[in-house]
């Protein structure tokens, strides 16, 4: 059984949808920085629960 939920998220910088697991009893209201897996940059990535689904905000790093 996995721990982790699929989910997804669009890249600030060139607008790809970027894939990433979430974990859902550590993860939420945390913040972590991930690179996007086309262009590399790096994104500061914030995971919500709203009403039982996943909100993830992806910004810019030096935002």
């Amino acid at each position: 059984m996995s721990l982790t939920k699929a989910s997804t998220f669009e890249c600030p910088y060139c607008m790809t949808i970027n894939d990433i697991e979430v974990d859902e009893i550590n993860d939420i209201g945390q913040s972590q920085v991930v690179d996007c897996q086309i262009c590399c940059q790096p994104i500061l990535v914030t995971i919500y629960d709203r009403h039982g689904e996943f909100e993830i905000m992806a910004e810019m790093e030096n935002e």
